[in-house]
This record gives structure tokens, sequence and C-alpha cells, in this order.
């Protein structure tokens, strides 16, 4: 089957699964048959800082992996200020994936800033052309089992926007999670799914 290309782009804070995200992303393009590029960078991460991470998928060769501004067919954001901050990525006509999650920076609580509302994350992405849909990822993940597979609710919104069989997606997760977590982390995905429409 013909597939066109791609291009994602994940952003988040340290300690969301966005690297692992990211990672099994690039495993389901590859289990796909497309070629994968993916590159990340988090810097501070590990104490709260920003993620993003590029991932592209092509049905011949991905020559690099960096996805330009504005030309992210799918923006998946794991936090509002994230979202954001990122906005810029997404194509016209393409679609950011935001997760209602707030992580309120030291600065904001510091009263050196304010957050957003989300009313400003809709502003910026209406003004880039591109559709909006937003995932209670950490209520899902809550409701499957556990918050922290919060980042598996998002993978799984996202599944619903890319024309793969969902098994595909469940088999590479399935392979990147422990065992027991994997009736937690169905649950999750599925969730995920059944959010977008």
């Amino acid at each position: 089957m013909e597939h066109a290309e791609y291009r994602f782009v994940l952003v988040g804070v340290g300690g969301q699964g966005t690297l692992l995200a990211s990672n099994i992303l690039a495993e389901v393009g590859l289990a796909a048959g497309f070629d994968v590029k993916k590159s990340e960078v988090h810097g501070m991460s590990q104490r709260g800082g920003s993620v993003i991470s590029h991932v592209r998928w092509h049905p011949q060769a991905v020559h690099s992996p960096l996805v330009g501004r504005g030309e992210a067919d799918i923006l998946l954001a794991f936090e509002k200020l994230e979202a954001l901050r990122f906005a810029d990525f997404v194509r016209p006509g393409g679609t950011a994936v935001v997760n209602e999650m707030e992580l309120v920076p030291i600065t904001v609580s510091a009263g050196d800033g304010v957050y957003p509302d989300s009313a400003a994350v809709e502003r910026a992405f209406a003004a880039a052309g591109a559709r909006l849909l937003w995932v209670p990822g950490e209520r899902l993940a809550t409701e499957a089992g556990n918050v922290k597979a919060a980042n598996v609710v998002l993978l799984g919104a996202i599944s619903r926007l890319v024309p793969l069989p969902e098994e595909v997606w469940w088999t590479c997760l399935a392979q990147r999670v422990p065992r027991k977590f994997l009736d937690l982390n169905r649950a999750a995905f599925a969730a995920g799914r059944a959010s977008v429409v």
C-alpha cells in the first residue's frame, strides 16, 4: 500500500514520557514499511525542561530527521505551554493533538510570568491554520489505571490520524512496556483512540 510522508513533532516536559512515545512512533513507522528518521533535543529534560522530538516517515527515503517550522503534519503536545511554544511547527491543514495538562514553570509560580489559558493555545493553532484536538491525557490514563500512562493515551489519540491498522501500533507498544503493565497500557491506548472522533 502506498503511503505519503508523515512528519511528526512531539513536545513536552522531562518526565512525561515524550521520548518513549517518539521511540514507539518511530518503531510503528518502521513496522509499517516506512523509512524512518528521528531526532530529539532534551537538554535539561531530567529537571523538567523542554523536550522536543522530530519523527519522519517516508515510503522511500528520509534524508533528514528534522521537521521545519510550518511542516509538521501532526504536532503532539504533552502539555499546554509546550503546545503554544511550538505551535509554529504545525503546517496549515495539519493537526495538533494537545494534552490538557498544565505544568506551571517556576518562573510563573514565582510571579515572573503568566501561564497561557486554553484560549491562547486555540488562537495560536487557528492562526497556523491547523486543526486542534484536546485530549484529557491524565484523566484518561487515571481511568485506565495509572496517570503515568498519559503518553500512551496520547499515542492512541494520534493513531486515529494515521491510516494504519491499530494492531501495528499495539504490537510496537507492547514490545516497549513491561508485561505486567500490558493491560493498563492497552486500556490507555484504547482510551486515547476513543478520544479522537
